[in-house]
């Protein structure tokens, strides 16, 4: 940034500042209708998305779109977009507002939005939905792995605490949607119709690591072992000291538990109280257990839920 540019952003703010000061005059309060002009400019442009510029800087600083490429190719030949053009369309489109393959058109249509991405052209709706079907499952997996080593060329950058602790956190929403007849889709047990995904992120940043599309009745453990394996590969790679994987009952498999232990991987997962082990847990001597000390902030007390009124019959 100019320090021009900083003199006019702090220039613009004192004159808010003192706009919006409770001890200036009420005269001009109201709402009235202010000197609004609508024109059209011949050379100046606009976008509501400002941000792409920046999110572009940082795909070239990573060099993500070889990464890209490399991961997942699909094409023999580029006609004339590449593997990383479409996926990165998709992802621009999604940061711009867009929320299907549909809302494309309105970008590709806004000239604006084109010079903003130093395109001539990007693909179409038709286009960008015939590379989708292109990729299989491990093609998928292959760019989130391209993008994660583009990520640690990030983690890099970040302070020495970084790298004493990553906390790996699994976790499955579902995703209702009207369409029935969508490929892959599935009825849960609330008679939903809607996919299933699989997310796994690292909850220092809230940066999603993996993620897998799922039928909407599958089990919310499925899979997840493989995803924490991988994301544990990912963090060691980065130098992280500390590997901790966390989540609630659903993801809690014995299989999977000596083996994350002896390769030296903690875990605090909820495990659902079945019957056999609360007779277990009773059975045991009381030097054989101790009293979980709570955070304190935790442990304050809060007021009881209020009871729901009973309906009148």
């Amino acid at each position: 940034m100019t320090t021009n540019l900083r003199n006019q952003l702090r220039k613009r703010k004192r004159k808010l500042e003192k706009r919006i000061d409770k001890n200036t005059g009420y005269s001009e309060s109201r709402i009235q209708g202010g000197k609004v002009k609508y024109e059209v400019p011949e050379k100046q442009q606009a976008i509501s998305s400002g941000g792409l510029g920046m999110i572009l800087e940082l795909v070239k600083k990573l060099v993500l779109r070889k990464h890209i490429n490399r991961a997942a190719p699909v094409f023999k030949f580029f006609a004339p977009y590449d593997e990383s053009d479409h996926i990165l369309n998709i992802a621009l489109k999604l940061l711009s507002g867009g929320t299907c393959l549909e809302h494309l058109e309105h970008r590709r249509t806004d000239e604006a939005y084109l010079n903003a991405l130093g395109s001539q052209r990007i693909p179409d709706p038709t286009t960008a939905g015939d590379f989708c079907r292109r990729l299989n499952d491990r093609q998928i997996r292959q760019v989130m792995q391209a993008i994660n080593r583009s990520r640690q060329v990030v983690w890099k950058q970040q302070p020495n605490s970084f790298f004493d602790q990553a906390t790996i956190e699994p976790d499955g929403t579902f995703i209702e949607t009207a369409a029935e007849k969508k490929e892959g889709i599935g009825i849960n047990y609330k008679g939903q119709w809607g996919y299933h995904p699989l997310i796994v992120s690292l909850a220092e940043t809230q940066e999603v690591l993996y993620l897998q599309n799922r039928s909407g009745n599958r089990p919310s453990h499925e899979n997840a072992a493989f995803l924490l394996n991988l994301a544990v590969d990912q963090c060691r790679k980065a130098g992280i000291q500390k590997i901790m994987l966390r989540c609630d009952t659903d993801f809690s498999q014995a299989e999977h538990l000596d083996g994350w232990d002896e390769d030296g991987v903690e875990f605090t997962f909820g495990y659902d109280a079945a019957p056999n082990l609360k007779t277990k847990a009773n059975s045991l001597d009381e030097n054989q257990w101790k009293t979980l000390p709570r955070d304190s902030r935790q442990s304050k007390t809060r007021e009881p839920a209020a009871k729901k009124s009973e309906k009148k019959s």
